[in-house]
């Protein structure tokens, strides 16, 4: 058994164990952030009763939540928290990246899954987090990069700081993936065909191993190492009978 293998194995195993307990137990129960990758696994393993919530709607990470509020009675509370790095000082501030917080974090030996998306502005970073490690970020971090910061739990984060997409009319041949890919980020069809080939392309947070798949309106596609972008409408037909698509890019 291949190491890959064993560790999607050990994935579903996981995930089965939390499905079941939630069942017998009546109660949520919660997993870690997933990547797109998990998340892929987590639905075609698990058929009902989970969600996913990561924090804001437009979230990559999310953990996995297993129940029923109609069996329950009552609403999941995922157990996340928003924790706010800022500058001490921000004249003498470097210019901070999602490297360097991510990087910062995982330095004082925090892994990877209790961290959801990271979202700056302003060189202000916003994490989201487990609530289990949340006062221990609070009480260990003070740098990063070398900037000395100061951490808070932060109920909300400024309607301006969540990532807003950038509208944009692109003009395809079909409503293909690949060529949907190619259109929007200005790339050949073979290239947009090996990035769903090498499993680095999904829709609405699921693993697409097909080129040929039509894109839906409404659909959010993943392309590792470019971003995001959803079809908003179709606009019609050019006079060579190309199709005029809204889009929203991330």
């Amino acid at each position: 058994m291949s190491k890959l293998t064993e560790d999607i194995n050990i994935v579903k195993k996981r995930f089965n164990e939390l499905s079941m307990r939630s069942q017998n137990r009546g109660i949520y129960f919660y997993s870690d952030f997933l990547n797109l990758y998990e998340q892929t696994i987590l639905f075609n393993e698990i058929k009902r009763d989970v969600t996913l919530c990561g924090g804001f709607s437009e979230a990559e990470r999310k953990i996995a939540c297993f129940g029923n509020e109609n069996e329950f009675g009552y609403e999941p509370n995922p157990p996340i928290k928003t924790i706010c790095i800022k500058p001490l000082s921000k004249k003498f501030s470097d210019d901070l990246t999602h490297r360097d917080f991510l990087g910062s974090l995982i330095g004082l030996g925090i892994k990877r899954e209790t961290l959801g998306d990271i979202i700056i502005t302003e060189n202000v970073g916003y994490v989201f987090c487990l609530e289990s490690i949340s006062q221990f970020i609070i009480d260990n971090l003070f740098k990063v990069k070398h900037t000395s910061v100061s951490c808070e739990i932060c109920d909300d984060i400024p309607e301006n700081a969540l990532p807003k997409p950038k509208e944009e009319v692109v003009i395809v041949s079909s409503l293909r993936l690949d060529v949907g890919i190619s259109g929007i980020y200005n790339i050949s069809r073979s290239k947009s065909s090996a990035l769903v080939d090498g499993e680095k392309v999904f829709i609405n947070g699921r693993l697409v191993t097909s080129s040929s798949k039509n894109i839906e309106l409404g659909d959010t596609v993943s392309v590792r190492g470019y971003g995001r972008f959803r079809y908003v409408d179709i606009l019609g037909d050019t006079r060579k009978g190309r199709t005029r698509v809204l889009c929203e890019i991330y």
